[in-house]
């Protein structure tokens, strides 16, 4: 065992001694495993550093911002301001997807999916 292991084993047991771990929050309860199998192993460490400091991912931050912005577009009436949170809800939406680095989904984009499909049908029918 390295020193650095040896003097932390020292200090844990003489912690344990004084009892200053009798009254943990949590403790004679199993520890709830935290699923992180969507994270690469060379970046879990840094993930639970982050979370730990109360830091999002900044996929994470501008996925929340997206369902901010499209509860808030859904429930506004149409007129100029939503047509511009609209536009930067698609502007986020589209970044969201490319932050992601995988083939654009449009499920997150129904409105032009809708119209994709509809240029794709019409296009078969010509041919």
């Amino acid at each position: 065992m390295d020193v650095f292991a040896t003097i932390a084993e020292r200090r844990i047991r003489e912690a344990m001694e004084r009892g200053e771990f009798d009254n943990l929050a949590g403790k004679g309860k199993p520890l709830v495993e935290e699923d992180l199998s969507a994270v690469p192993d060379e970046l879990r460490m840094a993930y639970k550093v982050m979370k730990n400091a109360g830091c999002l991912p900044p996929e994470l931050e501008l996925s929340n911002e997206v369902h901010s912005l499209r509860r808030l577009v859904l429930s506004m009436d149409d007129g100029e301001e939503r047509s511009r949170k609209v536009r930067e809800l698609n502007f986020k939406l589209m970044k969201l997807e490319l932050t992601r680095r995988r083939p654009l989904s449009l499920d997150l984009l129904p409105a032009y999916q809708e119209r994709m499909l509809d240029r794709l049908a019409g296009e078969e029918r010509k041919g």
